[in-house]
């Protein structure tokens, strides 16, 4: 027999589930046929004895039926699972238990067990109140005189939530404008979503994948710093703005938060991090500094001219009375005179033209006006 051959011998059905039509079938009892007379008698007798204690120690919800789908025998744990009595349900067929199925799967059954093969069926079943739980079905053949059907139903809700949670958790993550990392122990990328990638310019999540997390930032060492600091504490995480680094050698400010990975016995096997491009962030508390920067200078030109415009006038006035006291022997004193009266009328107009800025803007004076580098030979420009 070929692996191929081997692999085969399981057969997988989906079936959709759909309102049950109805019961089929009577109430009667069906025992399991056995021999008769005798010695024979007896060794049937125990033989069912045997078989119904393996029945009702089974952990799965079991059911026997003709290949039919006649309900004929059901373990306790069926009735716990169907909420049916044994009484109830015999007699019932498997297609009233089984959402969506119909007697094409009875004989697709009977049709497949002829070669020893088991099926598997994915399937919801009904309890007997009308309510469904998602069920994993394996039917086998039994050989005896008359043969029969078993099911062996395994309640998988718990399971179908958790897949329905990672479903829903692996969309979240990939529709994220947030980039996600997830690497193992050595810091080595093992998935990425899309966001990842448009940030560091990738076609693709791909391209990401077998690169060591650190290779994307633009400060050696750091990714040893985190790991350490994550250590080995289940409530650990790292946060921090770090500077992100593209292939083409450009750079980008992150913010990053990092925590670990950890399998069902609480190992660390790996580590999550969360990168968030903060350049429009860091862009806009930039020009928010600047604006309360020359907010508070031309509040401080303001206060200036107030305490240099009382002594200014002072001094005009002081200089307006020399000038009338001079004698006309005194020329060279009366130039020096002017000479301050003028000055003093230009400070002036200093004064009054810094006390009607409105925009805090300086320009170089010992360079071009527009020389941006010569930051220590600026001046304001009024």
């Amino acid at each position: 027999m070929t692996n191929k051959e081997e692999f085969s011998r399981t057969m997988r059905i989906d079936l959709i589930p759909s309102v049950p039509e109805g019961s089929s079938g009577g109430k009667d009892s069906v025992v399991i046929s056995g021999a008769t007379g005798g010695a024979a008698r007896q060794d049937a007798d125990r033989s069912e004895t045997n078989f119904h204690k393996l029945l009702q120690a089974l952990y799965d919800a079991v059911i026997v039926s003709d290949q039919e789908g006649k309900i004929v025998d059901v373990n306790l744990r069926a009735e716990e699972f169907f909420r049916y009595m044994k009484s109830e349900v015999t007699g019932l067929s498997v297609l009233d238990v089984i959402s969506g199925a119909d007697e094409s799967l009875l004989d697709t059954l009977n049709q497949n067990l002829k070669g020893e093969r088991f099926t598997l069926i994915q399937a919801y079943c009904i309890r007997a109140d009308g309510s469904y739980f998602p069920a994993e079905i394996a039917v086998s053949k039994l050989d005896f005189e008359a043969p029969q059907l078993c099911f062996f139903v395994r309640d998988i809700t718990v399971r179908r939530q958790a897949q329905e949670m990672l479903i829903t958790e692996h969309n979240a993550i990939q529709n994220s404008s947030t980039g996600i990392v997830i690497t193992n122990t050595l810091a080595v990328i093992e998935f990425a979503n899309p966001a990842t990638a448009k940030m560091w310019s990738c076609q693709n999540e791909r391209e990401l994948l077998d690169i060591e997390i650190g290779n994307l930032l633009d400060e050696p060492g750091v990714v040893d710093t985190i790991v350490q600091a994550l250590g080995d504490d289940e409530s650990d995480a790292w946060h921090g703005d770090l500077v992100g680094k593209r292939s083409d050698e450009s750079c980008f400010d992150i913010e990053v938060s990092a925590v670990p990975s950890r399998n069902a016995d609480g190992e660390v096997v790996g580590y999550v991090f969360s990168l968030a491009d903060i350049g429009d962030r860091k862009r806009a508390q930039e020009a928010e500094q600047e604006s309360e920067r020359r907010r508070v200078m031309l509040e401080s030109l303001g206060a200036a001219c107030h305490h240099v415009s009382q002594p200014a006038t002072i001094l005009m006035g002081n200089l307006e009375i020399l000038r009338e006291r001079l004698s006309s022997d005194d020329e060279e004193i009366g130039k020096l005179v002017q000479g301050s009266l003028d000055a003093m009328e230009s400070i002036d107009d200093v004064l009054q033209r810094l006390k009607s800025a409105s925009e805090y803007k300086t320009r170089s004076y010992l360079g071009p006006p527009d020389d941006p580098d010569a930051e220590e030979n600026r001046i304001l420009d009024i």
